[in-house]
């Protein structure tokens, strides 16, 4: 049976408690243990598909084809674990589940409440697949305090009531304020967000707090005396050039040791962290830098392209090359031209997005690409304006356009090259969609398998005509335009196994040229860079080295 982590926070951004919660993941992967890490949104949304990328990030999809917070992608990132649908649940799939057995008559007619019912499925939840690993880290999201959080901590109150002494333990992330006027670290916050979470029943056992300036030793005496915890288990997180030093910093910092001796576990493993000094390594020992710009429609907000960014940064490692990444708003070519903020760049990145807007500005980034031989990867959407820059000004189909946007504007416009999926093959069985679904959790979802062409430039990247990649998507480019478009030398390199859904066009006469309909950087890492992007940087380092 695991052993279970409950991670909380004060004042301390989700990042940092994330961050925490998936480095220290990896430091005990690092001493031979399995881990398996979980994320409990207090927040109603059911599908995280359907929010804003504005307002919630980005959407990171699992295999199976959940759509959940971005926080599984460092979890993933930093562990190698692959997330599963049952590694995320949110306050609105618990109220869903708790009226469906309602309706069912699963309670019998009995007034349903809190507790215990909604408090139950929570605990339910946390049951699952605990005799498969080790080491259970469960993130509870917000802070302490808010309101949509407190059925989360009554029920991890519960649940670690209910397991034998020593089984749970409760870590609690804060944040150590310097002000600079007087020059003091001030430890009240902290002291209040721990006094906030034990009038609910729950006494951290370790404290990790994120300060700017080194923690005296009087001041992490003062904070173990007031908050209820061994010196020991106060461990500092300061801010770092790089996430990715993360699990070393806080194995300095003693973060696993104070997790063992919470546990009790003694002697304990040593740990071997060659992988994380060799990627600490790759980050600071680099040999040259690339430019490369992201042309997106949510540049407001880089966590709307979280996976993205990293991805790019791993490709960086693998080829030990610094990778400058420079957000670009698709919506200013729809009055600028693309060679006035795209000259000077070594490759171009178009990612995935929803709507008509910017898709101009992404079509005029992929024209600017090819026409000026500078290496190029769309995703998802970025390889659908792709396809259609290249309907439009190959194959001279001057009104090419995507269903989607005829949708949104309610009127026809296009000659649609990318279409609406109706009807595609997951596994064995066949899945049907209509344009007027619910928007959450209805694309097309999770892994999948293609077939790559013999001889094209994918399949010498991947090593393999077959892969597998996760989707998001419910928008899909034309097969029948395949003959043309390939007559005008766009490559349809990579098809769904059935030969009916395009997954990849590459142009073989360009420097790199690729568009992926899936999403690549979902299961990049820094110690196994995704070969698209490896290969990518590396293109963008060849063409820096001849300008």
């Amino acid at each position: 049976m695991a052993r279970y982590i409950f991670i909380t926070g004060g004042v301390v951004s989700s990042l940092g408690k994330g961050l925490a919660s998936a480095a220290l993941g990896a430091l005990l992967q690092a001493r031979g243990f399995s881990v398996r890490l979980r994320k409990l949104d207090p927040y109603l949304n059911v599908d995280p598909g359907t929010m804003s990328p504005f307002e919630h990030g980005e959407v990171f999809v699992t295999d199976d084809g959940a759509e959940t917070d971005l926080d599984l992608g460092h979890y993933e990132r930093f562990t190698g674990v692959a997330a599963r649908m049952t590694d995320s649940i949110s306050s609105g799939r618990v109220y869903s589940n708790v009226l469906e057995k309602e309706r069912r008559g699963d309670y019998l007619g009995k007034t349903i409440q809190v507790v215990p019912h909604v408090t139950n499925e929570i605990k339910d939840f946390l049951h699952i697949g605990d005799d498969e690993v080790d080491f259970m880290l469960c993130e509870i999201g917000g802070t302490v305090g808010d309101i949509e959080g407190l059925p989360f901590f009554e029920a991890i109150r519960q649940f670690s009531h209910d397991k034998p002494r020593g089984e749970c333990i409760f870590m609690h992330l804060t944040l150590l304020p310097y002000l600079a006027a007087s020059g003091e670290l001030k430890t009240k916050p902290t002291q209040h967000s721990v006094k906030e979470l034990q009038s609910i029943g729950i006494a951290p056992d370790i404290l990790v707090c994120r300060s700017e300036q080194p923690i005296p030793e009087k001041e992490r005496e003062k904070i173990a005396l007031f908050c209820n915890v061994r010196k020991e288990a106060v461990v500092a997180a300061y801010d770092l050039k790089s996430i990715y030093e993360a699990p070393l910093a806080y194995h300095r910092e003693g973060l696993d040791q104070a997790v063992l001796d919470a546990f009790q576990i003694s002697p304990a493993p040593k740990p071997d962290l060659t992988v994380w000094q060799d990627v600490q390594d790759r980050i600071y020992h680099t040999d040259g830098q690339v430019n490369i710009a992201i042309v997106g429609k949510y540049t407001q907000l880089e966590d709307a392209y979280k996976s993205i960014k990293e991805a790019l940064i791993h490709g960086g490692m693998a080829n030990r090359i610094k990778v400058n990444v420079r957000w670009v708003d698709a919506e200013i070519f729809d009055h600028d031209d693309a060679a006035d903020h795209l000259e000077g760049f070594h490759a171009i990145l178009v990612p995935g997005g929803f709507g008509e807007r910017g898709t101009e500005g992404k079509i005029k980034a992929a024209e600017f690409a090819r026409t000026r031989k500078i290496p190029y990867l769309g995703i998802c959407l970025g390889m659908q304006m792709a396809v259609i820059e290249a309907a439009r000004n190959l194959a001279h189909i001057e009104t090419a356009g995507s269903e989607e946007f005829d949708h949104e504007a309610g009127q026809k416009r296009f000659e649609p090259v990318v279409y609406h999926l109706k009807e595609w093959v997951q596994g064995n069985h066949a899945i049907k969609r209509k344009v007027g679904d619910d928007k959450g959790g209805t694309m097309r979802l999770g892994a999948y398998d293609a077939t790559l062409k013999d001889g094209s430039k994918v399949a010498e990247i991947y090593g393999s005509t077959a892969i597998e990649e996760r989707h998001r998507h419910r928008y899909e480019v034309d097969v029948k335009y395949r003959e043309q478009l390939e007559t005008c030398g766009l490559t349809f390199s990579g098809m769904s196994p059935d030969g009916k859904l395009p997954e990849i066009v590459e142009i073989a006469d360009h420097p790199w040229f690729i568009g992926v309909q899936f999403h690549p950087e979902l299961k990049s890492k820094p110690f196994a860079p995704h070969p698209l992007f490896k290969d990518f940087v590396r293109a963008a380092k060849d063409i820096s080295r001849l300008v």
